[in-house]
């Protein structure tokens, strides 16, 4: 298994994975041209030239960033993967000086496990909900928020 950053080339296989979790209502989808506005801020796990995995770390305001887009091939489920991408992403993080990242999700079971906590939407900063105006659940979100404040 390759973990890398994503490539323009990448970005109809991401555009694919994470829209067949959105379908099973995991997730919310991405339109192209948000993959390709965030590209950037993407991790792939690849195996054998086939993506298997994404997430994306964005950067929301001052010492604060957002785990996102994570979502990992339903033929690769429990192998760790989703894991490992959230791994590099904190990593990532720390390496830019981000204090805190949270998530939007509906896994916080998979996220409890990597040390995030459940907290009121209404305690994250407004900055945070610039793209929910885009969302098809706005302004009915569904979703749980959960921080993890890093060292």
């Amino acid at each position: 298994m390759i973990y890398r950053k994503a490539l323009f080339t990448d970005v109809e296989a991401i555009h694919s994975l994470v829209n067949a979790h959105a379908e099973n209502g995991t997730m919310l989808p991405r339109s192209r041209n948000v993959l390709y506005e965030t590209l950037r801020d993407m991790i792939l796990a690849e195996e054998d030239g086939q993506v298997v995995g994404v997430g994306a770390l964005h950067l929301v305001w001052d010492e604060l960033a957002e785990i996102r887009a994570l979502a990992v091939a339903p033929s690769h489920i429990r192998q760790r993967i989703g894991s490992r991408i959230v791994d590099e992403l904190i990593k990532e993080a720390q390496a830019l000086g981000v204090k805190t990242v949270f998530t939007l999700t509906y896994r916080d079971d998979f996220f409890s496990r990597h040390s995030f906590t459940v907290i009121e939407k209404e305690k994250l900063p407004h900055k945070v909900w610039k793209d929910c105006i885009e969302c098809p659940k706005f302004p009915n979100c569904d979703e749980i928020a959960m921080i993890r404040e890093l060292q």
